[in-house]
């Protein structure tokens, strides 16, 4: 298979540069690398500003209720975009409040009501690690940072999905990548990583609605499949996601989901479900499983499962017991089918799917920016406004 994190990658490397779903309703349904001698300064601690962190009245908290999402009582489609990073490795690194106030206040303004945000890109800032290879905790700056992105979303009404890691923290080349595949493969580690990370995020940010869901990782298929990533078998990864998914839940309300980059991984029809409930609840109780689904599609997928964008989740192999979400596509839409965004994100609406997160709303590589993302959520708000915003747009 031709490899497909060009598509991404890229824009890493140039960033890097350049700079309720209640608990029981989851229960119904290598070779020597110089980067480990790289030195990283880190920001100035005295730069930190307090954020006094949200508390909301759980108004605007997002819940799961027949297979949908909703507010209140009233349903919700996620007209989202990813903004997944301003100068890669934002949290404990060079966050920008400015950037990310300004920008959401754009999107806003535009009907956009929900964004994915990486919270570890690299996985070399803002976390760490003991020298047993144990994770002992975050950084202040990176609480501070994020305490920060949690503000500014709930001030514009931004519902954020956040991606607590990515395939990259396992990348070659990058500097804590032994420790991170070291910590999924180890029940120890594993356990350090919930306790010191997973949970206190949770129980931080679970007083404010508008952190609506924690995405566990970015795109596990990579760490699975490369060498450049590990190679790592999905027992321990499926282990490792319902150890996570444990803690958050038994520690919040906040829904919980993996955003999985090829879809044979996310289909009991297409290949195997590997955060399905069968084999996370295998690895731990009720509580270890997903609420919602997030697949990702570009179009080098096609000519294996064709377009997402012509088909209802159910006809793409996807579980409809719980929301189906397009968590990644090009902000470009499907240049090979001769589909825009604003074509394919009214197709995903019209066939039943509760979201789409176009990559991305700051351009961040060539598969589009602000211009696609704000012209398809313009379009959707002009239809269903009441959707997106159902507790008003202000």
């Amino acid at each position: 298979m031709l490899r497909p994190l060009l598509r991404k990658m890229g824009a890493c490397l140039l960033a890097g540069a350049m700079l309720t779903c209640s608990l029981s309703a989851c229960g119904d349904a290598s070779s020597a690398e110089s980067s480990d001698k790289i030195e990283y300064s880190q920001p100035a601690e005295e730069s930190l500003a307090d954020v006094e962190l949200v508390k909301s009245d759980g108004t605007a908290k997002v819940t799961v209720a027949d297979g949908h999402f909703q507010v209140g009582g009233k349903p919700l489609w996620l007209c989202g975009t990813n903004t997944p990073w301003d100068n890669w490795d934002d949290f404990g690194g060079q966050f920008d409040a400015a950037f990310w106030d300004d920008h959401f206040a754009q999107l806003h303004d535009a009907g956009i009501n929900s964004s994915r945000v990486w919270i570890l890109c690299s996985g070399d800032r803002g976390i760490q690690f003991g020298e047993d290879g144990s994770v002992t905790g975050m950084t202040d700056k990176f609480w501070n940072d994020v305490d920060q992105l949690m503000y500014i979303a709930a001030k514009h009404k931004i519902y954020i999905m956040a991606t607590m890691m990515s395939f990259d923290c396992c990348k070659t080349g990058n500097r804590n990548n032994k420790k991170f595949r070291a910590m999924i493969q180890d029940d120890a580690l594993t356990d350090s990583y919930v306790q010191n990370y997973i949970i206190p995020f949770a129980e931080r940010y679970d007083s404010n609605d508008y952190l609506f869901s924690i995405d566990l990782c970015n795109e596990p298929d990579w760490i699975h499949e490369n060498e450049e990533e590990g190679r790592i078998d999905w027992k321990p990864l499926v282990k490792f996601f319902a150890k996570c998914s444990q803690g958050i839940h038994q520690h919040s309300d906040i829904l919980v989901t993996t955003g999985m980059g090829y879809i044979p991984n996310n289909s009991d029809v297409r290949g195997t479900n590997i955060v399905g409930d069968y084999l996370m609840k295998s690895y731990g109780d009720e509580t270890a499983c997903m609420d919602f689904y997030s697949v990702h599609f570009y179009d080098w997928m096609i000519q294996w499962h064709k377009n997402p964008f012509l088909l209802t989740p159910e006809e793409y192999g996807l579980d409809t017991s719980k929301p189906n979400v397009m968590g990644e596509c090009s902000a470009k839409g499907s240049t090979d089918d001769n589909i825009d965004l604003v074509q394919a994100a009214q197709n995903l609406y019209d066939n039943g799917w509760d979201g789409v997160y176009p990559w991305t709303s700051n351009g961040s590589d060539n598969n589009g920016g602000f211009n696609e993302v704000t012209a398809y959520s313009k379009n959707m708000l002009a239809q269903i406004e009441e959707l997106i915003f159902p507790l008003g747009k202000d």
